[in-house]
């Protein structure tokens, strides 16, 4: 049984997907993400890490209305996202890692700076804030991210972190 704490906490990380803030998730606010973070990194849309990342956007449109957009209109209400994460997310995040996957990895792809899989700290926090996260937190979240102290991180440390917190274990 899932409890009310839980379904609160999902239906909070609704807000990180609804970029137009309008009520409701739909392709638009995957394609202003994307476009969020080429402005951030300079990148054309045409480019091949631009249009990587608006594919990548769209797999993870994809797969969130396919959990999600249950009457088939193309937007997810605040309750669909509830209800879809409860009943499809609450005990499978692997399956948020797989949807959100691409569009993570070609948004790393934009912060690597010298292409060997790997994005500085201060280019997480880059992402994180392109894609509305206040700046404090985006630095706080991009260290913790960092768990080797390395000051670089990678798709093995990103996809993970970002299903748990999406998915939010009781």
């Amino acid at each position: 049984m899932v409890s009310d704490e839980y379904e609160r906490r999902i239906a909070a990380r609704f807000a990180a997907f609804d970029q137009d803030g309008n009520g409701y998730i739909d392709r638009e606010d995957f394609g202003a993400a994307a476009k969020a973070l080429l402005a951030e990194f300079g990148t054309a849309a045409r480019s091949d890490k631009g249009q990587a990342l608006y594919a990548g956007a769209e797999a993870f449109w994809q797969g969130m209305a396919g959990i999600a957009d249950r009457d088939g209109d193309q937007r997810i209400t605040r309750d669909e996202f509830v209800g879809g994460a409860v009943k499809r997310l609450h005990d499978n995040p692997d399956r948020f890692a797989e949807i959100a996957r691409p569009f993570l990895h070609a948004a790393l792809d934009l912060a690597d700076a010298d292409g060997d899989g790997l994005a500085a700290v201060a280019d997480i926090v880059r992402v994180l804030h392109a894609l509305g996260v206040q700046q404090d937190l985006a630095r706080t979240v991009a260290a913790a991210l960092d768990t080797d102290g390395d000051d670089r991180v990678g798709e093995q440390d990103v996809v993970p972190a970002v299903a748990r917190y999406f998915t939010v274990s009781e």
